[in-house]
């Protein structure tokens, strides 16, 4: 009798449990799966916009492995990465001690830090336009100013990536900080009052409990910036146009240009899959590194 009574409980379980993880899964499945799984049976096919699609089986993978242009372009996201991801975090873990210190107004700046996040991309884009932009930016304004002279942001090669960082660590730096702020506050503070009984400084406590205490939210942080940052798109490309040249061009631009402008979309599948790859690959080697103890 009791066995039946558990049986009907735990069918009563799974289906609530069914129930409410059908509506994520089937939104999951349809935008997410699908999508990819299309794109990987397109990139075996010489399909363009307008012609019969052709089945070429893995020849666009090899065309797309010999094209200078993709390696050219995943460079400059993988350079993007490389500077950003330690720039936003650290910037970021230090504006979320900052606001989970004992400040006046620390509501205020939490509020205003995470603002910027709120806006449109291209919001954000025109905005850094118009500060870096050559003859009446403010920033050019206010170097000629002080006599430093008018400084190429947006058309040297090396300042083009450094305004995009800058645009991007505005615009993004308040979600992390909000992630890093809530792994802050979920540190014990009985933590800190034994350490300082025993007399430990604040940088000893900061790398000895701090650190350790947020390894999962530090990780997370990292790995989102990093999917962010390969998936880099709009900034390069509407404030620089991709430029100086193809200095600033991503590789999901030249995925764009491939499927867009060519008309090429088994190529620019076959591209997004290499991208997806790399993507994957980058995750794997994180979480191996990040499964050591600090």
């Amino acid at each position: 009798m009791q066995s039946n009574i558990k049986k009907k409980e735990r069918l009563k379980t799974t289906i609530a449990f069914i129930g409410f993880l059908a509506p994520f899964m089937t939104f999951y499945l349809l935008f997410m799966m699908f999508p990819i799984v299309r794109g990987a049976y397109i990139s075996l096919y010489n399909f363009s916009l307008g012609m019969t699609p052709e089945f070429v089986g893995l020849r666009n993978y090899v065309t797309a492995l010999n094209d200078r242009h993709f390696w050219s372009s995943l460079g400059n996201t993988v350079y993007f990465v490389l500077i950003s991801t330690p720039v936003l975090l650290l910037v970021a873990l230090g504006l979320a001690l900052i606001t989970n210190s004992k400040i006046p107004w620390k509501s205020f700046f939490r509020v205003a830090y995470f603002l910027p996040f709120t806006l449109a991309l291209s919001v954000i884009t025109n905005i850094w336009v118009l500060l870096l932009q050559s003859h009446s930016g403010f920033l050019n304004v206010f170097t000629r100013s002080i006599g430093i002279g008018d400084i190429p942001w947006l058309t040297n090669p090396s300042l083009a990536w450094v305004s995009v960082l800058i645009a991007t660590l505005w615009w993004t730096v308040g979600f992390s900080m909000v992630l890093l702020l809530a792994g802050l506050q979920e540190i014990p503070p009985q933590l800190y009052e034994a350490a300082e009984i025993d007399g430990a400084g604040r940088l000893k406590c900061f790398f000895h409990i701090t650190l350790p205490s947020m390894r999962n939210v530090l990780t997370m942080v990292c790995l989102l910036q990093i999917i962010a940052s390969f998936r880099l798109f709009g900034q390069p490309f509407l404030m620089l146009g991709g430029g100086p040249g193809t200095a600033t061009r991503t590789i999901v631009q030249y995925i764009y240009q491939t499927g867009f402008q060519n008309r090429q979309i088994g190529m620019a599948s076959t591209q997004s899959i290499l991208m997806l790859v790399v993507i994957i690959l980058v995750t794997v080697i994180l979480n191996r590194l990040t499964r050591k103890e600090w």
